[in-house]
């Protein structure tokens, strides 16, 4: 018998405890938001956050990720859902898999928005902390996706390929057959990922969004490959193309152009991850403190300033806060 990669026994996707049963798919995808909180919350102290800041921003993205998730999952498989007599509580059961990716960008950057508004962090510091930990986050989700027996790939003959249930399998293929085992490559893509990017950012010290850039265009280029070669992809979408490859064509070009963007608007570094006159008493030097003020001037702003100072306007003074 060829070498293989066995799939649990689908017993083991979920467990009884008491009047609830845990679903092991869950708990991954938990134990990989716990990682990714611990992570941020990690590099966030690291470059002068309050220890816990993170929680007030988790609190806003977490929840409105999940639901972005479960409903462009959904959206890109309405055949799956709705068809005559379909049980539309499956539209709510993410337990049973079916959490995209891109859905949880969606609706985690507007949490995530929310929540750096009211705890006064920059947003972009976060995203900045956040990406090397949303590719940790995935590549344990990934794991829920092997109990579930689903994310696998095209029919392979190779000694790493994966034992699908029968009723998991498509139609037609004799039962034996294996499959390129996806979850295991996005496992091992993310991993490579994290080593990449947090080398990156201490060799070019990148803020203001240039680390997360990175991230949406590795993690796009990665899911692309992927969803080329799965076996259930999304809906057709344009041009016969699934809705997930098309996903992972614009994180590739929105990080290649916010990179761009912020290497022209911020060369340097952030003066602090606190937007301006949001930071804790004391959480700033004197000389963070001025430079944080100077930083509250656009370029646009301090252009203007100084054409007014060169025309002699003394009813224009440039000051160490802006107005």
């Amino acid at each position: 018998m060829p070498l293989s990669i066995p799939s649990p026994d689908p017993a083991f996707a979920s467990f009884p405890i008491g009047p609830f049963t845990i679903h092991i798919y869950a708990l991954f995808i938990l134990a990989g938001i716990i990682v990714a909180m611990l992570m941020v919350n990690r590099r966030l102290t690291k470059r002068g956050g309050e220890p816990g800041v993170v929680i007030d921003i988790v609190l806003w993205a977490v929840p409105l990720g999940i639901v972005g998730a479960r409903f462009y999952h959904v959206f890109t498989h309405m055949g799956d859902y709705f068809y005559p007599d379909a049980d539309l509580w499956r539209v709510f059961q993410i337990w049973d898999g079916g959490n995209a990716l891109y859905g949880s960008l969606i609706g985690g950057a507007i949490g995530a928005y929310i929540g750096c508004r009211f705890a006064g962090i920059r947003l972009w510091s976060f995203a900045d902390a956040l990406a090397p930990a949303m590719l940790a986050a995935q590549a344990i989700g990934r794991l829920g996706n092997y109990f579930n027996h689903e994310l696998f790939g095209l029919p392979t003959t190779l000694p790493w390929g994966l034992e699908i249930e029968v009723a998991k399998m498509p139609a037609g293929l004799p039962e034996g057959t294996l499959f390129h085992p996806l979850f295991l490559y996005e496992i091992i893509w993310n991993v490579v990922g994290i080593v990449l990017l947090l080398a990156l950012e201490r060799k070019f010290a990148l803020r203001w969004g240039k680390l997360f850039a990175l991230y949406l265009i590795w993690y796009g280029l990665g899911r692309s490959w992927l969803e080329a070669i799965r076996i259930d992809p999304s809906s057709d979408g344009f041009l016969g193309i699934p809705a997930n490859i098309w996903a992972s064509f614009v994180a590739i070009a929105l990080g290649i152009v916010l990179f761009v963007v912020q290497s022209r608007r911020h060369p340097g570094v952030e003066n602090s991850v606190y937007r301006p006159g949001r930071a804790p008493r004391g959480a700033l030097t004197p000389e963070e403190e001025a430079a944080e003020a100077d930083s509250r001037w656009t370029d646009d702003e301090l252009a203007a300033a100084d054409s007014d100072a060169a025309d002699g306007d003394s009813d224009k003074e440039l000051t160490a806060t802006k107005p």
